[in-house]
């Protein structure tokens, strides 16, 4: 199949053909036919599966056969995602359809002066890409009008409720015509989603690629368990076993995600961090490096996590297991992309035992184990090793360290990283 034989305008096509993508992915296959068809769209897919040109392509071209221009600060089409770099990612690919088109497209986030974005809204524009956040601070300052929208995209809309948009997506939801086209996308489908979907669209066909909770066939999973203390010998050692390859690596929190690119910076590695506490400028410059191949290690919060298209990226590492069982799977979701091939190495000390078995009863997997054996956690909440004395790994030197919270003391609560900082 090609995307001819979906019916797209050869000028999309043409464009198409000009980025070199002549085939649609197997989301694209299910979804565009039905949103071409004005259909509202429930969209089940990991990142990395082509969900922008899924939502993208049959919007625009709806947009390109009708000529009509946009109201003053208004948007015929908007579409929503969690994070300023997915905003920006999309706005990119979505120029790139429309290029030598009538067609405008304007991203507004967080992280950048309002003053130019409500400048640039003055005339109003074909597609406006936006993080909830800073849409509400247009909105609130009258700089948009979305009375006029024809189409609403929510993009990696489970993460916007774990980022606690779920307000905001309220208060935009009314100011929205009734009659829109909605499409929604989201790689995993917990009870508040369908809350959401069921608010948003309207007698939507549900397509899925992976059942929720499933990472890409190509992703090869390992599992090192070891003591906190000893995961960046541990980092080192199995970086420099790919100095030329690109890798990701994901932790939880802003701070030690700082102080662990300066160790890596340190121990010779070209790399940054990216992170809420970063500027916009210095996230944006980190991506762009990154994906030149500048660095060759971006150590970053689960703000990466979701939707960025980086195909080179070889390994993932999960420096630190997440809370969340789901933002494993969008972490690794990073690597094998493009029909790629892709590593994703986990690590997991005593204290992070419960996150495991979490993360393995939603994928449905058991990962396999790379070196130490798994951590025996107690009832009274203390950890001890279960390895018979071993190391969790090798070294080039030093004493075994256990580790492990006094025994009957509660596992210290973790805050999630804010929808502020996100977006």
């Amino acid at each position: 199949m090609d995307f001819d034989m979906l019916g797209l305008s050869p000028r999309l096509t043409k464009a198409l053909a000009e980025l070199g993508i002549t085939a649609p992915t197997p989301i694209q296959a299910q979804a565009i036919p039905h949103a071409m068809n004005g259909r509202d769209v429930l969209g089940l897919a990991q990142t990395g599966t082509g969900k922008t040109a899924a939502f993208g392509l049959p919007m625009i071209d709806a947009l390109i056969k009708d000529s009509r221009r946009a109201q003053a600060k208004g948007a015929r089409a908007l579409v929503l995602a969690p994070t300023r770099e997915l905003a920006k990612q999309i706005a990119e690919n979505l120029a790139a359809y429309t290029k030598d088109s009538h067609l405008k497209t304007v991203v507004v986030t967080g992280g950048a002066g309002i003053g130019g974005q409500i400048q640039r809204m003055e005339r109003g524009t074909a597609i406006l890409v936006a993080t909830p956040g800073r849409l509400i601070d247009l909105l609130d300052r009258k700089a948009i009008d979305l009375s006029q929208t024809e189409f609403l995209v929510l993009d990696e809309a489970d993460q916007m409720l774990d980022l606690g948009f779920i307000h905001a997506l309220r208060r935009i939801a009314p100011l929205l015509p009734a009659s829109r086209q909605t499409m929604l996308f989201s790689a995993t489908m917990p009870k508040q989603m369908e809350e959401l979907a069921a608010s948003f669209l309207t007698n939507p066909v549900r397509v899925q690629v992976n059942p929720p909770g499933q990472a890409a066939t190509k992703i090869t999973q390992s599992v090192h368990f070891v003591a906190s203390r000893a995961k960046t010998d541990l980092l080192i050692e199995l970086l420099d076993k790919h100095r030329d390859e690109l890798a990701l690596v994901f932790g939880r929190t802003k701070h030690g995600m700082e102080k662990l690119a300066k160790q890596l910076e340190n121990a010779g590695y070209a790399v940054a961090a990216i992170h809420g506490n970063k500027s916009q400028g210095q996230r944006d410059r980190a991506l762009r490096d990154f994906r030149a191949g500048t660095l060759r290690v971006l150590v970053a919060t689960d703000v990466a996590a979701r939707g960025l298209d980086i195909p080179d990226v070889r390994y993932v590492y999960n420096y630190e297991l997440p809370n969340v069982p789901d933002n494993y799977v969008h972490r690794i979701g990073r690597t094998a992309r493009a029909g790629k091939d892709g590593q994703a190495v986990a690590f997991c000390a005593p204290d992070e035992m419960g996150d495991l078995r979490d993360i393995q009863k939603v994928m449905k997997i058991s990962i396999p184990v790379a070196s130490g054996a798994p951590w025996e956690v107690p009832n009274d909440g203390g950890a001890k090793k279960n390895n018979g004395g071993r190391r969790p790994f090798k070294s080039g030197g030093g004493k075994p360290q256990g580790e492990g919270r006094p025994q009957g003391q509660p596992q210290r609560r973790r805050r999630p990283q804010g929808a502020k900082s996100a977006a």
